[in-house]
């Protein structure tokens, strides 16, 4: 499905009230990528500065979630859409939530990242969560792509690297687990370095959700509670 799909109204005010509200999704959108690896980077690295900026920039992902939320309250009312412009303009309301918390999860690490900047670890030693991290921002901004492209014929793979980031999760609690039980000392460090990774595979649940939002918006069934595999027999039947 392509973009055909918005466009098509006699009132041409109507095409712009929906393109507006698509673009502003995908600029928060973007605003949210950049929280969440400008995040993970104050964190690995202490830059206090950087995380200061993360946590300005949580202001103006809420400022657009409002804006957002707003507008489709508004289209809904007087508008009164149905079929899929209704879907569209639900799907926005619920992604909108969506990035609206992933951008508190990032906002999260960056102050968890202020708290441990005058500790004493190894600021190298977070090298293990690179990884992890870029497989969260890359589901992320593959659903975030599906939504422009309004297509979702690479969903169940985007889906499906959730899986890896439960194994990448759960390997480094084993690491964080070893870390303190060998040294006491490394317990509060450790525990802050265990949300900020409980954080990031939030964030790849969330990406998961954003996916089953847009299943809904374009076909007008819900997905939600589906294992990986019957969401893909579901999509595969059809």
């Amino acid at each position: 499905m392509d973009n055909s799909k918005i466009g098509h109204h006699i009132s041409e005010q109507f095409n712009k009230e929906l393109e507006d509200i698509r673009n502003k999704v995908l600029t928060m959108g973007g605003l949210v990528e950049q929280q969440i690896e400008l995040a993970i980077e104050a964190f690995t690295t202490g830059d206090v500065e950087l995380a200061e900026l993360v946590i300005k920039q949580d202001n103006q992902v809420d400022a657009l979630e409002m804006a957002i939320d707003l507008e489709c309250t508004q289209i809904l009312a007087l508008r009164q859409p149905a079929a899929f412009d209704l879907r569209l303009l639900l799907t926005v309301i619920k992604i909108i939530n969506e990035l609206e918390i992933i951008g508190d999860l990032a906002e999260r690490i960056a102050k968890l990242a202020i708290q441990l900047s005058d500790s004493d670890g190894k600021k190298d030693q977070y090298h293990e969560l690179h990884h992890m991290t870029d497989l969260v921002k890359d589901m992320l901004h593959g659903a975030l792509d599906a939504f422009a492209r309004m297509c979702i014929d690479d969903i169940t793979e985007i889906t499906g690297r959730d899986d890896e980031v439960d194994r990448e999760y759960a390997s480094i609690i084993r690491q964080l687990i070893t870390h303190m039980m060998e040294d006491p000392r490394n317990i509060t460090r450790t525990l802050n370095v265990l949300w900020t990774v409980r954080a990031i595979e939030r964030i790849g649940d969330h990406a998961c959700y954003i996916c089953e939002h847009l299943i809904f918006m374009i076909k007008g069934e819900a997905v939600r509670h589906l294992s990986q595999s019957e969401l893909e027999e579901k999509l595969n039947k059809q």
